[in-house]
């Protein structure tokens, strides 16, 4: 078994000082060498409100920007996924990938006065498993949770999962106090809206379609932090709202790119605001046109092919995206870098080539100039989708493809694609989170066709081969020849085309100058917040 990793404290706190240093102005820079100041309160500001505040069973795009400040993960990332200490201060894995062992911090203690033990791990981890969306397959092939003492805790799995490593974060597998759920249904437990946890912040009060406030913890195991005495989440569903918060500096702090991206110039020049770009590496979000497979014409590749000839991601980006992001040519973003391939084939923009692929599938203009009538559902999250859905519109007229474009509400949509399967194509957004295997293979793994389940493989894509590839990159936990393997899935599906990638979603996190210490790392202002504190 390889010697436990111990990293320093200090190695931790340099990297992530170091890589934080790439993304700030040298003024920026000076600010975060002093000395964090304690005192103050933070404002943060999210969307829209989230349905719970804990991440125990649930995947919410803004519970996750909640739960870390209360409950902590196993482990925290550094910007290039390097797993550090949190929780567990030591950990290894078996040369055979079938167990992770974890030792436990001392000395931690719940919100209320209980300690933190093994216990608690065992129950988060087994309960993530049950009812966690995303959990089921992460720990599909874990088989036993060993605490042979309360500092200690043993995961044992059937297959490696050379992916699990990094599944370890706050926001994605929360430890929760086993005391306050054992016994219930989790999903529905009431400290999911009130949470108790081992975190730097406790919560004090959530004002529905207001505000939530967290207070510092005095008794935090990682003293001096935090160095905010409050936390104030506000929560604001306007996006002329929050632009106008931001810049009348009532916000500190922003993620997800807040504000609509034909206002972002116009910020760049505010001098009270900072842009930051890191801390997003957990995410890895990426925009797609997904075809619904079980439509007869999508059924011919020809005719896929001949609409990734028409739709120009450059065109996306530089006008939809205002030229944030970059253009992607396959189904993995260039920031998960270590899986990214960017010389996979692509198809150039070729109206002629279109029109002749579509002939020849038989698709033939009428009198009228039309060769097809379609329906285009695009996911309603945010200007971006919407503009890419009429410029998709006027490119597939060109070939004679007549769209009309349907919007609806988040919940109908969703119901719309995945359960009722009422659609013929969408514009729709995913994330290829920490690891492929987490974030990607859901979307083409034949066997995760499963109507009623979300955010899943829309398109009812199966090709035998990428799906021997994506079993076989499971469990792999040669890097090398894991890499080749997802190499492959992306080459064929760019030539089986059962999605075109548009572009990387260009996530930032906007923040008043006068808080530091906010993007630490991957899992940036998802994270704790335990190392923000107010400059001035």
């Amino acid at each position: 078994m390889p010697k436990f990793l111990k990293p320093t404290r200090r190695a931790f706190l340099g990297a992530s000082a170091s890589a934080l240093g790439l993304a700030l102005l040298p003024g920026q820079r000076a600010a975060l060498a002093a000395a964090p100041k304690h005192g103050g309160t933070a404002t943060f500001l999210i969307s829209a409100e989230p349905p719970v505040l804990t991440t125990i069973a649930h995947t919410a795009f803004n519970s996750v920007f909640v739960s870390a400040k209360v409950t902590e993960g196993l482990l925290t990332y550094d910007f290039d996924l390097t797993p550090r200490p949190l929780l567990a201060t030591e950990w290894s894995v078996s040369d055979d990938g079938l167990r992770y062992t974890f030792k436990l911090r001392e000395g931690v203690k719940w919100h209320d006065g209980k300690p933190f033990t093994s216990v608690d791990v065992a129950y988060s981890i087994a309960t993530i498993k049950e009812v966690h969306p995303r959990g089921r397959n992460t720990f599909l092939n874990l088989t036993d949770i060993q605490t042979p003492d309360p500092l200690t805790v043993t995961l044992v799995l059937s297959k490696p999962a050379p992916y699990l490593i990094t599944a370890l974060a706050a926001p994605e597998t929360p430890i929760v106090p086993k005391h306050l759920y054992e016994g219930t249904k989790a999903a529905e437990n009431p400290v999911n809206n009130a949470p108790v946890g081992t975190g730097p912040f406790v919560f004090k009060e959530w004002v529905r379609g207001s505000h939530i406030i967290y207070e510092r913890n005095p008794d935090y195991w990682d003293a001096p932090k935090p160095y905010l005495d409050r936390l104030v989440v506000r929560l604001v569903p306007d996006a002329a709202a929050r632009a106008a918060a931001l810049e009348a500096g009532e916000i500190d702090l922003a993620p997800a790119t807040p504000i609509p991206y034909s206002d972002l110039q116009r910020f760049e020049q505010l001098p009270h605001i900072g842009f930051e770009k890191q801390g997003y590496q957990y995410s890895n979000g990426i925009s797609r046109v997904e075809f619904n497979l079980e439509k007869p014409y999508f059924q011919d590749v020809r005719i896929r092919r001949a609409f990734a000839h028409v739709i120009d991601r450059n065109v996306i980006h530089d006008t939809i995206n205002y030229g944030y992001g970059a253009t992607i040519p396959g189904p993995i973003s260039p920031s998960l870098t270590k899986w990214f391939v960017g010389d996979l084939k692509t198809y150039p923009i070729d109206i002629a080539a279109a029109e002749k692929l579509l002939d020849e599938a038989g698709l033939r203009r009428g009198d009228d100039g039309i060769r097809l009538k379609l329906n285009h559902d695009y996911v309603p999250s945010g200007e971006t989708y919407k503009r890419g859905a009429d410029y998709i519109k006027q490119a597939l007229a060109r070939v004679g493809i007549d769209v009309t474009v349907r919007s609806q509400d988040f919940a109908t949509y969703t119901k719309r694609i995945y359960t009722d399967r009422d659609f013929d194509f969408t514009f729709n957004g995913m994330s290829n989170l920490f690891d492929p295997t987490v974030g990607v293979q859901r979307l083409y793994w034949s066997k995760n066709f499963k109507p009623g389940v979300p955010f899943s493989n829309g398109s009812k894509y199966g090709n035998p081969k990428v799906d021997e590839l994506l079993e076989a990159a499971a469990v792999e936990i040669d890097q090398a020849k894991r890499f080749e393997q997802w190499q492959a899935v992306q080459e064929i599906l760019v030539e089986d085309l059962p999605d075109i990638g548009i572009v990387s979603q260009p996530e930032i996190t906007l923040y008043n100058k006068r808080i530091a210490g906010h993007t630490v790392g991957a899992e940036g202002a998802s994270g704790s917040l335990a190392d923000a504190y107010i400059v001035t």
